[in-house]
């Protein structure tokens, strides 16, 4: 429980279909900064727009109150710091975008946190993800996209197994948001009216810049942009300053508009070009979880979705073997970015994906 109203409507729902609940808050990191000369190097923290401050647990105590069920907080900063920012930290060294989100469902929520749970004699972790689960005739679980198509959040759970799939519910997979929050205040809850978290809760104010230097204790170090023949354009502020698509913020004069169309971690280099080289139909993606189907061992059509707002689009998946695809998409798609996830759909069934790999051999659009 975040201490937002997507968990407690769960939780609040299970308890009235019968069920024996647990409240449970994850401290990921602290709130406030360690006393002492090296605060300013600390991470960015909490504000009253994220989901980990001392505020939201106490909203998540009280609303268990209300609803009758005990409370715990589990302390799980030193796995979040290891498995969710340092990665999050040496992925834009290496020149990626990473989704720290997915990774703390992977190595957060979905690992340690069941662990507890089994530990508690509890059968079910609940969340408040707004996607569907589907018991198969053939013993399958599978996972379809939330009703509401504005809070579906199965891109993010792309990663889940089968074994885990068989101990979690997601009560707030078939209504919208907009219901969720009316059951919440038919229910009496306190936090009914509470505002969404943000996705990234330890970058509340989205400066990954900033984030990134406090949590190195210095400064980026300044590059260069280049264009696609190499000749230097401009110094930059560092690669890991830079996503895949922008165009603002980049501080070099042209007489046409310039996007970021690469960057190369190793000379520190940031690759400029007009908007059309950022369109590509062929991207290779790796580090893949498959939930239901066979598109791993089985060349198919099927749905694909690049990023986690981005609509799906056609696509044909050709297997590569160790642990790799070919993802060909019908049309050119903008700004495929290394390191973010690439989620396979067919229909609305949510089949599993895989992580954008930087060594895609793309296919620039004519």
């Amino acid at each position: 429980m975040s201490g937002g109203v997507d968990s407690s409507v769960a939780a609040w729902l299970l308890t009235e279909q019968g069920y024996d609940c647990i409240g449970v808050t994850m401290k990921l990191y602290d709130s406030e900064p360690e006393p002492g000369p090296q605060a300013d190097a600390k991470p960015p923290l909490c504000r009253d727009n994220s989901c980990c401050s001392l505020a939201d647990i106490e909203i998540a105590r009280s609303v268990s109150g209300q609803i009758g069920i005990p409370y715990y907080v589990f302390n799980f900063k030193a796995d979040f710091e290891a498995a969710v920012i340092r990665p999050f930290v040496q992925a834009y060294d290496q020149g990626l975008t990473p989704n720290p989100c997915i990774e703390c469902n992977r190595r957060i929520k979905f690992e340690p946190f069941m662990q507890k749970a089994r530990e508690l004699d509890c059968q079910f972790v609940a969340t408040g993800h707004y996607v569907r689960r589907e018991q198969g005739a053939d013993g399958q679980v599978y996972l379809r996209k939330g009703l509401d198509p504005g809070k579906d959040q199965s891109y993010v759970l792309y990663m889940l197994t089968q074994a885990q799939l068989r101990h979690i519910l997601f009560p707030l997979g078939g209504m919208t948001k907009a219901q969720a929050r009316e059951l919440a205040r038919e229910a009496g809850l306190l936090n009914a009216a509470k505002h969404d978290s943000q996705d990234i809760c330890f970058v509340p104010d989205g400066d990954y810049v900033a984030f990134l230097e406090r949590f190195k204790g210095r400064r980026l170090e300044s590059g260069q942009f280049v264009d696609r023949q190499g000749r230097v354009l401009g110094t930059s502020q560092g690669q890991q300053a830079y996503t895949i698509g922008q165009r603002k913020g980049l501080g070099i004069a042209a007489g046409s508009p310039l996007y970021v169309l690469k960057k190369d971690s190793r000379q520190n280099r940031v690759v400029l070009g007009p908007s059309e080289a950022l369109f590509t139909r062929r991207c290779l993606v790796g580090g893949l979880n498959q939930i239901s189907g066979d598109w791993r061992s089985r060349p198919q059509r099927l749905l694909a979705r690049p990023r986690y707002h981005a609509p799906e689009a056609p696509c044909r998946i050709e297997p590569l073997g160790a642990d790799q695809v070919a993802v060909i998409f019908d049309e050119p798609q903008r700004a495929l970015t290394p390191g973010q996830a690439m989620v396979l759909y067919q229909d609305d069934y949510m089949l599993g994906g895989g992580t954008i790999l930087a060594e895609a051999a793309a296919e620039t659009a004519e």
